[in-house]
């Protein structure tokens, strides 16, 4: 539930003077016409105006729907950050829409590569000063291990359940964030030695992925 409060309006009045609506409008048209997206309406809120998991100490987070987009932002000076946390939740959008399945058939496999190609869409336009800091939690020996002991045997888990999100998400006694970070080096690796545009990326099967030292 909303529960306003001085934090919270002061940066809603920040947002709105450095103008924060028209510049995603802007950057939504971009990206529409350039990856000749679907037409969805964007929702923008201060961070940390709602409840549960949108009180964060981040300064932007988002949350993606094939049909609508919330972005939680605070004032960021760099507008690229901004732009990196749109490119993330518009593909997601993209290829939601892309791969016309229903969300009650996506698996781990599917969440992990959907957070990685995401972050890989941000990495091939803006460059690696602009990815998530999840991204770079784990080395090549880290995620190896993390992959054979915890995810390799568990990627035909269906979204929503427990045990696929405690892996997506990294809860308990696992790495924070732990399958999108493992989504982005799997991505990242067949990126390295597959050819693809990133309009390409929001139909390409997960299952061309599973071959994770291609």
């Amino acid at each position: 539930m909303y529960r306003p409060n001085a934090k919270i309006e002061k940066l809603f009045v920040d947002l709105e003077k450095s103008q924060i609506w028209d510049k995603v409008k802007r950057l939504f048209q971009k990206y529409k016409k350039k990856w000749n997206g679907p037409d969805i309406p964007i929702y923008i809120f201060p961070i940390g105006s709602s409840g549960g998991i949108f009180q964060s100490p981040q300064t932007k987070s988002g949350l993606s729907f094939p049909d609508k987009l919330f972005l939680f932002l605070s004032d960021i000076g760099d507008e690229l950050e901004i732009e990196a946390l749109f490119i993330h939740e518009y593909h997601h959008i993209c290829r939601l829409n892309g791969l016309k399945k229903s969300i009650n058939e996506y698996t781990l496999l599917d969440s992990l590569i959907m957070e990685g190609l995401a972050e890989d869409a941000v990495h091939e336009i803006l460059g690696s000063k602009y990815l998530a800091e999840w991204s770079k939690m784990l080395s090549e020996e880290n995620f190896n291990f993390y992959m054979e002991k915890f995810l390799q045997n568990n990627l035909t888990l269906k979204k929503g359940t427990r045990k696929h999100d405690q892996l997506l998400f990294g809860r308990g006694l696992l790495p924070n964030m732990l399958g999108y970070t493992c989504g982005y080096h799997i991505v990242r690796s067949f990126r390295l030695k597959n050819s693809y545009t990133t309009k390409e990326s929001f139909t390409l099967d997960s299952e061309n992925f599973t071959n994770f030292d291609n």
